[in-house]
């Protein structure tokens, strides 16, 4: 019998929702400080940032999942994704805990699932009574590029 290996999620909250992010994908956790915004850029795109020396595209979160902006303008904390060479900071609320999550434990999106999110998500784990939707870093900044070219 062949077991499945377990996957390490990064865990998120974003307007108290749970998301997760595999690890693998996960370079690092940063505050933000200072955000440049960027003329013409889509709604989504918060600004660009320099994070030692690289200039990082940040992507609102909230924006990006069609979920309500936040009270503060400012925001604290991002996850620093690195994507075809390029360096990417998905602002969030607050960063979680890593959880080994096994594999078997990953369900599909189900049908009710918000249309707007499952666009860019791999699948949900139950937790507890929570839902924690595991979000496809290609998807999320696929959508990027797809309505920048639009």
């Amino acid at each position: 019998m062949q077991t499945t290996p377990d996957t390490e999620y990064v865990t998120v909250l974003i307007a108290e929702q749970l998301f997760g992010l595999p690890i693998e994908r996960v370079h690092d956790v940063f505050m933000v400080d200072r955000l440049t915004r960027v003329p013409l850029a889509p709604p989504e795109v918060a600004g660009i940032l320099n994070l030692r020396g690289r200039v990082v595209t940040t992507i609102d979160m909230r924006r990006r999942l069609d979920l309500p902006a936040r009270e503060e303008k400012r925001f604290n904390m991002a996850v620093g994704i690195e994507h075809r060479g390029e360096s990417y900071g998905l602002l969030i609320d607050s960063v979680g805990e890593v959880l080994k999550i096994p594999a078997a434990s990953r369900e599909p999106n189900p049908v009710n699932l918000d249309p707007r999110w499952s666009r860019v998500a791999e699948g949900v784990v139950q937790l507890d009574g929570r839902l924690m939707v595991v979000l496809d870093v290609e998807r999320v900044l696929e959508l990027k590029t797809v309505e920048l070219v639009a």
